[in-house]
C-alpha cells in the first residue's frame, strides 16, 4: 500500500483478500478503497468433495443426509477464513444446514484427511483437487461455478439444487493507490493481451479455470462485491481469525 506507485510494485490480490476484509477487525488498510484495480487474471471453480463412501451422490442427498444427521457431517477446510470454509459457510447458510468446521492448516493435509475418510466433505479448488476425482480417490459432488465447468463437464453446480449459489477462487493485480492512470491502463493492456493467448486460455481450462479479463473497473467491481458478499457469510459463521 505504501509502495512506490511507479508500476512495478503490484499487489496479486485474490478472494482471500475480500474475505480477509471482514474477517479481521483491525486491518490498516481497505482493500476497496487504498489500492487501483489494474486487471483481473484467472477464477477457478471449487469442488464440493466427499469420500467415495459417503451415502450422498448429490447435492440433494447430501442435503438430506446432513438434515436428517445433525452434527455429524465433518466439513474440512484449509483453515478459518480461506475459501473452501466460506465455501463450505455459505452452503450452510443457503441449505440451512450445520457441517462442524474443521480447519487444517492448509490444503494438503485436509484434502489428505478427506481421502482417508477422516472428514466427510470439503470445497476445494479445482486445480489442487480434480486429480483425485479422476483417480477414484474422491467424488465429486459438484462444482461451485453457476455453470458447469468445462474439465468436469458431466459434474453438476451447486446452482443447480440451490439457485444463486456459487463462489470462486480468483486472482488479479492491483497497484498503489496514486499510480497513474497510463501506468494502470498500460498494465491492463498487457495482462489482457497474455490472457488472449490460447496456449494460456488451454492451460487455465485444463485445470478448471477461466481468465478473467477485463477493464480495471471491472475488477474493482470484483472486489467490492466480493468483500460484500463474504462479509455477510463471515458474520453468519461468526468466524474469527486464527
Amino acid at each position: 500500500m505504501n509502495a512506490s506507485p511507479d508500476g512495478y510494485t503490484l499487489l496479486v490480490a485474490t478472494a482471500a483478500n475480500a474475505i480477509n476484509a471482514t474477517l479481521y477487525e483491525r486491518l490498516i488498510f481497505n482493500i476497496v478503497t487504498d489500492i487501483i484495480p489494474v486487471a483481473g487474471i484467472m477464477r477457478v471453480p471449487h469442488i464440493m468433495l466427499v469420500h467415495p463412501s459417503f451415502p450422498a451422490k448429490t447435492v440433494s442427498e447430501f442435503i438430506a443426509y446432513a438434515k436428517g444427521n445433525p452434527g455429524k457431517v465433518n466439513m474440512a477446510s484449509a483453515g478459518t477464513g480461506s475459501t473452501p470454509h466460506v465455501s463450505g459457510e455459505l452452503f450452510n447458510m443457503m441449505a440451512g444446514v450445520k457441517m462442524m468446521h474443521v480447519p487444517y492448516r492448509g490444503g494438503g493435509p485436509a484434502l489428505s484427511d478427506l481421502i482417508g475418510g477422516q472428514v466427510q466433505v470439503m470445497f476445494e479448488s479445482m486445480p489442487a483437487s480434480i486429480q483425485y476425482v479422476k483417480a477414484g480417490s474422491l467424488r465429486a459432488l459438484a462444482v461451485t461455478t453457476a455453470t458447469r465447468a468445462e474439465a468436469l463437464a458431466d459434474v453438476p453446480t451447486v446452482h443447480e439444487t440451490l439457485p444463486g449459489y456459487e463462489t470462486t477462487f480468483w486472482g488479479g493485480l492491483a497497484a498503489p493507490k496514486a499510480t497513474s492512470p497510463a501506468v494502470i491502463d498500460k498494465l491492463n493492456n498487457e495482462v489482457n493481451a497474455s490472457l488472449a493467448d490460447p496456449r494460456l486460455r488451454a492451460r487455465l481450462s485444463e485445470l478448471g479455470g477461466t481468465a478473467l479479463m477485463g477493464s480495471p473497473t471491472d475488477f474493482g467491481k470484483l472486489i467490492a462485491e466480493e468483500v460484500e458478499k463474504w462479509g455477510k457469510v463471515v458474520k453468519f459463521s461468526g468466524a474469527k481469525p486464527d
